[in-house]
């Protein structure tokens, strides 16, 4: 199934244009009724507009300055509530919905929003002796989504995904060590290998308690989630798979100069590998593929390269390079676990990626049974052009194949 692209739209409650236009006449009343405190008289339109005041029956004069008065009460009631009235239209709502005052009003919004009921939430365990840090939000006692990252990221990646789906599910998103602000111990102090990473993980989430939850996997999430899943099948309640591979048909052009530094871990095999640990090829990462570039806040380069470019990182990651040729060995079994155990899968993709190319999206569809496939046209971080639309997918999706956890 390949959807077109939606657009969310909004609009103001009825009940709001409602209840302003019952305030303005509210505003009529109150002040209708100060005049006639004042005056005796329930103040009249032609008397307003200057035509002589029709007097009520059984009623007797009061005296002219204090009928003046009454009726500069009343025409301040009529200017009030004519005020309200025009704010209450629909011009005036539409202005309000976008946070500005409404054309021909004084009043400035209101500069208080509403705080988000599960604020995310930034915290560290320690698993194995390394410091993991993670981030969290969501009610304990829903459902929980594991966020997997990919490279060269890290949970940062998730930012704006976990607010997204905070309010009715319980979300973690870890950063591997070596990436975002997990330890980062040297190669010579640590195995920088997905078998590793993927033991980590898995301590992680015991240490957390989590005892089921929904991987969403994308880029090095992939191999390190697959890897969980076999070992932990009972865990995995469906999979997100956003432009991470499980295919051979995934590695296509962009793998070839890995693949010549798998069969042969030299110096001149790694140098055209260090070009990707550039800003440049950080910033193509993001914006290759796009719609529209403009719309990617160059944060996501930056943060991401001030991290990269920390001393001794750049060998983790040539390690991780190598070692990512131990996982197309792993596909079948990764497959298999998708026959057996038929977890319902929602594969979101941004069709225009150049490192894990669509002919990586579509062999899911072979092996799994409950698949929605949706190709979005954007580049490799999907998220950071179709974050709304991928997370209306997920809770449409998990809300109909994931039952909440006991607490």
């Amino acid at each position: 199934m390949i959807p077109e692209r939606n657009d969310v739209v909004s609009e103001a409650p009825r009940a709001r244009w409602v209840r302003a236009v019952l305030a303005g006449l509210v505003g009529t009343v109150v002040f209708d009724l100060i005049g006639f405190l004042m005056t005796g008289q329930w103040w009249d339109i032609p008397a307003l507009l200057g035509a002589a005041p029709r007097p009520l029956v059984g009623s007797q004069p009061t005296g002219r300055p204090l009928q003046s008065a009454g009726r500069m009460v009343s025409g301040l009631g009529v200017a009030v509530s004519v005020v309200s009235l025009l704010a209450s239209t629909p011009a005036g709502l539409e202005a309000s919905e976008r946070g500005q005052a409404p054309v021909g009003g004084g009043a400035t919004p209101s500069a208080k929003a509403t705080p988000a009921p599960y604020p995310t939430l930034h915290k560290t365990v320690r698993v194995a002796g390394l410091e993991i840090f993670y981030r969290e939000a969501g009610p304990k006692g829903a459902p929980t989504i594991l966020l997997l990252h990919g490279f060269p990221t890290s949970s940062h990646m998730f930012r704006a995904l976990i607010p997204a789906l905070s309010d009715q599910y319980h979300v973690v998103a870890p950063d591997y060590p070596g990436f975002g602000h997990s330890a980062i111990p040297p190669v010579d102090q640590f195995e920088y290998t997905f078998d590793r990473l993927a033991d980590i993980m898995d301590q992680f989430v015991q240490q957390l308690g989590l005892t089921q939850y929904s991987l969403y996997v994308m880029d090095y999430g992939a191999p390190v989630g697959f890897r969980l899943a076999v070992k932990h099948p009972e865990r995995v309640q469906a999979l997100i798979v956003q432009n991470g591979n499980a295919y051979e048909e995934g590695l296509r052009d962009f793998w070839k100069p890995l693949r010549t530094y798998w069969e042969a871990r030299t110096e001149a095999n790694a140098a055209p590998l260090r070009k990707f640990l550039v800003l440049d090829a950080t910033k193509w990462q993001y914006t290759h593929g796009v719609r529209n570039p403009a719309a990617i806040s160059p944060d996501n380069w930056l943060v991401d390269q001030t991290l990269l470019d920390r001393p001794g990182n750049k060998e983790i990651q040539l390690q991780l390079f190598f070692d990512y040729g131990s996982n197309p060995a792993l596909y079948p079994a990764w497959q298999s676990y998708f026959r057996a155990h038929q977890p319902p899968t929602l594969v979101v993709w941004g069709k225009n990626d150049y490192i894990f190319p669509v002919e990586g999206a579509l062999p899911y569809a072979r092996d799994l049974k409950t698949i929605e496939t949706h190709l979005l046209d954007t580049g490799h971080f999907a998220l950071e052009e179709d974050g709304p639309l991928i997370a209306q997918h997920m809770r449409r999706f998990l809300n109909r194949h994931v039952r909440p956890t006991s607490k």
